[in-house]
C-alpha cells in the first residue's frame, strides 16, 4: 500500500514537473520572439552596453513593477508583464556581456547574438531543473511581489559586487544572480499565464 502511496506521489511531481518544463518553453518562446524582432528594428546596439548599465536597467524596470504594485495603478502604458519579459532579456543580454566582454560598437550580426541569447536561456532552464528538484516547486506558492522583491535584492547583491569589481568572499558570482532574476521572471510569467486562462 505504501508503495503505491509513494508510486503515485513520484508520477505526480513528475507530471507537474514536465507541466513546468512545457510552460518555461512557452515563456521562453514569446519572450524570444520579442529578442528576435526588437534584434532585427535596433540591431545589437546593446553590445556596447557595460554589465552594470544593464544592471541599471534592469533594476529600474523592477523598481517599477514594485512601485506599480504598491501603488496599484500605473501611468505609463507598458504592462507589468512586459516588463517582467524586458527583465529576462536584459538578463540575458548581461550574461553574454559577461561572457564575451563589452564592446565600443556592435560587433556581431543579429544571427549570433540570437544564438548567444538562446545559450543562456537553455543554461537557465537547466539551472531551473535543478533548482525544481531540490526545493519541489516551491515558487508556485509564492506571491508574485515575493518574486519582484528578490529580484530587487538579486539587483542589489549585482551592484554591490559589481561596485566590489566582481570580487566575492563566498557569495555566488555575477552570472548566478542573473540567471536567478531570469527564472524568477519565468515562473511570474507562469503564474500571470495561469492567472490569464
Amino acid at each position: 500500500m505504501l508503495n503505491c502511496f509513494v508510486n503515485l506521489y513520484c508520477f505526480s511531481k513528475l507530471l507537474i514537473m514536465s507541466k513546468t518544463n512545457e510552460q518555461y518553453d512557452d515563456v521562453v518562446n514569446e519572450c524570444s520572439s520579442i529578442f528576435k524582432k526588437k534584434t532585427i528594428d535596433y540591431g545589437t546596439a546593446w553590445r556596447i552596453l557595460r554589465p552594470s548599465s544593464l544592471t541599471d536597467q534592469l533594476y529600474i524596470k523592477a523598481q517599477r513593477i514594485r512601485t506599480i504594485q504598491e501603488k496599484k495603478t500605473q501611468k505609463v502604458a507598458d504592462s507589468t508583464r512586459d516588463e517582467f519579459i524586458g527583465i529576462i532579456n536584459y538578463s540575458a543580454m548581461a550574461l553574454i556581456q559577461l561572457e564575451l566582454g563589452f564592446a565600443d560598437e556592435a560587433d556581431i550580426n543579429a544571427e549570433k547574438a540570437i544564438e548567444l541569447y538562446q545559450n543562456q536561456l537553455v543554461i537557465s532552464k537547466k539551472l531551473m531543473q535543478e533548482k525544481n528538484h531540490d526545493y519541489g516547486e516551491a515558487w508556485r506558492n509564492m506571491r508574485i511581489s515575493s518574486m519582484t522583491d528578490l529580484i530587487l535584492q538579486k539587483l542589489l547583491r549585482i551592484k554591490s559586487i559589481e561596485n566590489n569589481e566582481g570580487a566575492t568572499l563566498i557569495s555566488e558570482g555575477l552570472d548566478a544572480n542573473y540567471l536567478d532574476i531570469i527564472n524568477y521572471a519565468v515562473f511570474v510569467l507562469i503564474l500571470m499565464n495561469e492567472i490569464a486562462l
